[in-house]
């Protein structure tokens, strides 16, 4: 595979950690494609037998710390790790099948004390599952406007409100809330973070809905559900900026997937090109279809910068927010497009099942509207151009 990294851009120890999971995802992931039932999984037994070839390989839990079991990667080793895993549709984010252990995320990760011991150490065993709720249904990608609220009680918290297309809230033990603490704040310092348990009274899943990538996100509503105080999760009114870490270490891990994804379909597209005639030509010589693989390639290896750069501020303590926005506005809908180019080239195959590219289609679909819709994070962008300089 062409695969070009700017000098000095990886240490060569990263350089072999990646190398060692393309193998892997070679070998042991990409021939199970064609094993994917209509929800784009696994059967468990497959699935299981596939989480014990990734213990062998030592690829479990990347992003646990090593004291809990995990390889304790930082966030350039795991955009690496995300690079190549999203080159197959075998482990997909969207669906989450769960093949290189349970995922965990920032938020669960800080957790102290009770809460670190009740609910991130039976995530990390397995044991339990949690589902992040903040997406409302009038307050996806503005989050003043929601309406969930914490209000103080006696005893804790006691919250109302509706959550909904909350992924993996149907399988979820618990969940991690936003809620509105101080209504005059909202977002500048009225949002709280909490945890809570699925079978707390007055808390319930009210729907699940599929979608077109096999995922079913549910709605979740609050009726007078009481908890502890010990439950919040940091300060009162910290809850946005804890959303935020969440949501860009997502943005990085869905540029890492786009990444991956758009460079296997672009490899496929390129072989194909040298194979198929129309009209007594192969692909490959038309300069039309040239023009397109040089500028989709040309996409794939800057995109793949803006990731590595984002992921490397992360990693050094800043907080590269406007970084984040421009790996949704330019390196997701990169991949998207590139990946309908790979359909385009393949014609009519490229919309048949036999061939990894319309599933790789439907994820990266979605990637332009979850974690923020691009159009939003452009305009949030532009704000912040406008506004310093």
């Amino acid at each position: 595979m062409l695969d070009l990294i700017p000098h000095d851009a990886l240490p060569e120890e990263l350089v072999m950690f990646r190398d060692a999971v393309r193998r892997f995802v070679e070998r042991e992931l990409i021939p199970l494609e064609h094993e994917l039932g209509p929800n784009g999984l696994l059967d468990e037994a497959r699935a299981e037998a596939v989480r014990e070839r990734v213990r062998e390989a030592g690829l479990w839990l990347p992003e646990v710390p090593e004291e809990l079991g995990g390889l304790g990667l930082s966030l350039l080793p795991l955009a690496l790790f995300w690079e190549e895993t999203g080159r197959t549709t075998v482990a997909s984010w969207v669906r989450d099948h769960g093949l290189f252990g349970p995922m965990v995320g920032p938020i669960l990760m800080g957790l102290q004390g009770e809460l670190r011991e009740r609910y991130l150490l039976p995530v990390v065993e397995g044991k339990r599952r949690f589902c992040f709720a903040q997406t409302e249904p009038d307050a996806g990608s503005d989050p003043s406007m929601m309406r969930t609220r914490a209000v103080r009680t006696d005893k804790g918290w006691k919250i109302n409100g509706v959550k909904r297309y909350i992924t993996r809230a149907a399988k979820a033990d618990f969940a991690i809330v936003m809620a509105v603490t101080d209504p005059e704040k909202g977002a500048r310092g009225g949002i709280s973070c909490f945890i809570v348990d699925m079978d707390t009274p007055g808390m319930k899943l009210a729907s699940s809905e599929p979608t077109m990538m096999g995922d079913m996100p549910g709605e979740i509503t609050f009726d007078d559900v009481e908890i502890p105080a010990s439950h919040l999760v940091g300060e009162e009114g910290k809850g946005f900026a804890l959303a935020q870490g969440y949501i860009n270490h997502g943005r990085v891990r869905q540029g890492a997937h786009v990444i991956g994804a758009a460079e296997r379909c672009l490899a496929m597209t390129a072989t194909y090109a040298k194979q198929r005639r129309t009209f007594g030509q192969l692909l490959a010589d038309r300069q039309g279809v040239q023009w397109l693989l040089a500028d989709a390639f040309t996409d794939v290896y800057g995109a793949r910068l803006r990731v590595y750069d984002a992921a490397r501020k992360v990693d050094a303590g800043e907080k590269p927010t406007l970084e984040t926005f421009m790996i949704k506005t330019s390196v997701v809908e990169m991949g998207f497009r590139v990946i309908d180019t790979c359909m385009q080239l393949h014609g009519g195959a490229g919309l048949t099942q036999d061939l990894p590219i319309e599933r790789f289609w439907r994820d990266l679909r979605s990637y332009r509207i979850t974690e923020g819709p691009t159009e939003v994070l452009r305009t949030t962008l532009a704000m912040q151009i406008l506004k310093n300089f």
